[in-house]
């Protein structure tokens, strides 16, 4: 079995956000980048596992980004990826960065696509449904749990107020979220491993981009507390009709 495991490089969650080149472009100096936890923690964690169930599976992950992407595709090799391809290109269009990838799996010919339900810094949860559309396979949102029974997934997905089990036959793209899997840490034999695995870089098939990113904003900043006394609820009430505009 083939599996095919989409990594976004995103800025870890402590990081300070500053914007440059007219509020543009994220000030990367400050920024510490880490793989974008849902594709680490539970996309590529449950292929590892599946292939710690089945020896002959390999592991090949993708990633859309120039040459300051190649760390954190190495790290995800460290944890137990087989061969990784960087596509060389730059964007944040949702439908530019999923027609790469899909123009990569319909190469490779994939048995599972694994995406995060979503990148943390932009919160699409938009590749994973595009990749399917693109390649004309069955998609599976939101998932918890992943099994498989010969050829056939059986996936527990969360819906509004419960959950929902589906049984798909592969191929099938997959988006992954917390349940999935459980956050490994590389050890020394796989860092070391990872130096030697196969990263290769391609060129991005010719696809037009449909959208562009005019410009960042910081949320405002927070008020400060206002106290109210508890004999007052007349002023209460005010304050949350005139100033909050919750009532």
């Amino acid at each position: 079995m083939k599996i095919l495991v989409c990594i976004s490089k995103t800025p870890d969650t402590t990081a300070k956000i500053a914007f440059v080149d007219n509020n543009t472009k994220f000030a990367a100096d400050a920024i510490q980048w880490i793989i974008n936890p849902y594709d680490e923690w539970y996309a590529l964690v449950r292929a590892i596992e599946l292939k710690e169930a089945d020896v002959t599976t390999a592991i090949h992950l993708v990633t859309v980004g120039t040459a300051d992407t190649d760390p954190i595709i190495r790290k995800a090799l460290a944890l137990g990826g087989d061969e990784a391809i960087r596509i060389n290109a730059d964007s944040h269009d949702s439908y530019y960065i999923a027609s790469q990838i899909a123009a990569i799996a319909k190469e490779g010919i994939y048995d599972l696509i694994f995406t995060g339900k979503e990148t943390i810094d932009y919160n699409g949860s938009s590749i994973g449904g595009m990749v399917a559309e693109l390649l004309d396979l069955p998609y599976v949102s939101l998932a918890t749990k992943f099994t498989l029974e010969g050829t056939s997934a059986i996936i527990i997905r969360e819906i509004e107020g419960g959950e929902e089990t589906d049984k798909v036959q592969l191929p099938v793209v997959v988006s992954c979220q917390k349940g999935m899997a459980e956050q490994r840490i590389p050890n020394m034999k796989g860092i070391m491993g990872a130096r030697s695995k196969p990263l290769k870089v391609v060129e991005p098939a010719a696809v037009e981009a449909f959208t562009s990113i005019a410009s960042f904003d910081l949320p405002p900043a927070k008020a400060g507390v206002k106290l109210v006394s508890a004999d007052n609820p007349e002023e209460l009430v005010r304050l949350l009709h005139e100033e909050a505009k919750v009532i």
